[in-house]
């Protein structure tokens, strides 16, 4: 395996973040390549570190079954990830990954 810098790690991130995004790459593979490309980890050596079976794991990873919120937070929490809202209308998604979605009325100006 190739050791990646931190800048490389961090682009391979956010490279599968925007296929996730986008709905190009599903959970399961991004949460797969994550483990693999980024830590390289072995299914079983990830799931005991986060605390999960290795058939939970790999459901997860093979995007099968229906894990609670908590379980895919505690697998997705080691790579700096938690679950979120994603917009479903594409231009939407469009903007806001392109920074012009408009300021929040909450945050102070």
């Amino acid at each position: 395996m190739t050791t990646l810098t931190a800048q490389q790690r961090q682009a391979l991130l956010l490279d599968l973040l925007y296929q996730h995004l986008k709905g190009e790459l599903s959970q399961g593979a991004l949460l797969r390549t994550l483990r693999k490309d980024l830590l390289g980890y072995s299914q079983s050596v990830y799931a005991e570190k986060v605390g999960v079976s290795r058939r939970t794991l790999s459901d997860i990873e093979r995007d099968t079954g229906n894990p609670a919120p908590a379980i895919l937070n505690k697998v997705f929490r080691p790579l700096g990830l938690r679950l979120g809202l994603t917009p479903v209308h594409p231009q939407l998604l469009d903007k806001l990954l392109e920074g012009n979605a408009p300021p929040s009325p909450y945050e102070p100006q």
